[in-house]
């Protein structure tokens, strides 16, 4: 498993197995998507659990890589880590 998955699943207390919701829509997320890209050769400031979401295809396709969407991404994707520490 790569490592930004890893982070993910860790900052975010899921395991492998666990439906893990869309934080955009809610549908089954399939992809862990960076807000702010990686970069040709990669960012090692971009595989921290503040720019990494789950997402469905669907929302990954719709919302990825446009700029007009990053704020509002970083928003549900800030909310949805508020909301996971106050359940552990």
């Amino acid at each position: 498993m790569k490592k930004y998955k890893q982070v993910y699943l860790k900052g975010m207390n899921y395991d492998v197995s666990d439906f893990i919701p869309c934080e955009v829509c809610t549908a089954k997320a399939v992809d862990i998507h960076h807000i702010h890209r990686r970069g040709m050769g990669g960012n090692p400031n971009a595989d921290v659990l503040e720019n990494l979401m789950a997402v469905c295809r669907r929302c990954h396709d719709l919302y990825g890589d446009v700029p007009e969407y990053k704020e509002l991404l970083t928003n549900l994707h800030n909310a949805e880590i508020r909301k996971r520490n106050r359940h552990l």
